[in-house]
């Protein structure tokens, strides 16, 4: 890791240079506490012929220190005020690559990673765009083998939310993978201080135990549908997009209570369901 990239003036002095001012709408807040690095690094068990996929590098903090530990790092950066900088970077390390362009549409595409064999993803995400990267990696055929990713304290807790208190977000990561939250950050650690602190999350994918992404689409439109609104009783919520008296006999046969709401249901529960109404 290169020490200067945790010095805000440093910092302050590299976003002037290259025309940035950082952004707390936008989550633009930059690490300046090596310690989340650490235990993202040892989180993710990264060994050498490791392949790392990254999101949004800014000046490097956590992609110079992953290049050190794998065999490969690609990383996406949509800023492209910041390509000068990286030019130079580049040169110095002969396993990092760099991708210009939205990640979301780079994934969705599955261009730039269809070819990776195995591959972990490690990053710290922009936190207006968390829950789309999510479901975009989560949801590819060729999956990560294991995300560890540095997010808001509250959507880490959603996402590892137990049931009785589970949301579309919660149902949606649990569906394809397990969850824990392994370390809290707080908002300190940040140059510019942001309005909230943060949480490192490990994700370890999962067969889904559905099959087919169409099977997948009717799973998630049966979820939403379900969560449409969280203080209504499921059967009412169900009842826009199945038989209700279908419903009532489902929850029935499932020894469901026809009272309960769509968060008090676990992943299992929501599995059976969909393929009851299927």
């Amino acid at each position: 890791m290169n020490p200067k990239l945790f010095d805000h003036q440093y910092l302050k002095h590299l976003c002037q240079k290259y025309g940035l001012t950082p952004s707390k709408k936008y989550g633009q807040n930059f690490l300046i506490n090596p310690e989340p690095i650490e235990k993202m690094i040892e989180t993710a068990e990264i060994k050498p012929d490791d392949v790392i996929v990254e999101v949004g590098p800014g000046f490097g903090v956590l992609t110079l220190a992953l290049v050190e530990k794998a065999t490969k790092v690609l990383s996406f950066e949509i800023e492209k005020k910041i390509e000068p900088y990286w030019s130079e970077e580049l040169k110095k390390h002969n396993n990092l690559e760099i991708v210009w362009g939205n990640v979301l549409h780079e994934v969705e595409s599955q261009k730039s990673i269809e070819f990776l064999k195995s591959y972990k993803v490690v990053a710290n995400l922009p936190y207006q765009i968390t829950s789309q990267i999510l479901r975009a990696f989560l949801e590819m055929e060729n999956k990560p083998e294991v995300m560890v990713l540095m997010v808001q304290k509250e959507v880490a807790e959603r996402i590892c939310a137990p049931v009785g208190d589970m949301s579309v977000l919660s149902v949606s990561v649990q569906y394809y993978g397990e969850p824990e939250i392994v370390a809290y950050v707080p908002r300190s650690s940040f140059w510019p201080v942001p309005a909230v602190d943060s949480a490192i999350i490990k994700i370890r994918s999962k067969e889904s135990g559905v099959g087919s992404s169409e099977k997948d689409k009717e799973f998630f439109k049966i979820v939403k549908a379900g969560f449409s609104s969280r203080r209504k009783m499921l059967i009412k919520n169900l009842s826009a997009v199945v038989d209700k008296d279908k419903i009532r006999n489902i929850f029935k046969e499932l020894n469901i209570d026809k009272k309960v709401r769509a968060q008090e249901l676990s992943v299992e529960q929501w599995k059976t369901i969909v393929r009851s109404i299927e």
